[in-house]
């Protein structure tokens, strides 16, 4: 079984400008996601914004505090998945 790690990052948002700022944690760390499933709630001046999970996994580490101030491509949360290798090849 071969593990990945994913790392969730500030994506440059097109609702607002900074100040962005980590809102809420949605899920607590060391649950399992989905890809897509809703992370963290953050606040821009101008909206809102869930950022999804970049993968399907568990969240192993939040790299961020609610109310923290954040700066795009920064990293906020690692998402951790296994993968079996012999899935593929049926055995």
């Amino acid at each position: 079984m071969s593990v990945t790690r994913h790392e969730l990052r500030l994506p440059e948002l097109d609702v607002g400008s900074e100040p962005i700022t980590a809102s809420m944690w949605l899920v607590r760390q060391g649950a399992e996601v989905a890809e897509g499933d809703r992370l963290l709630e953050v606040l821009t001046t101008g909206a809102t914004v869930d950022l999804p999970s970049p993968a399907s996994g568990r969240l192993i580490r939040k790299l961020v505090d609610e109310d923290e101030p954040l700066t795009v491509g920064q990293r906020l949360a690692i998402i951790e998945s296994a993968e079996d290798r012999d899935a593929d090849t049926g055995r």
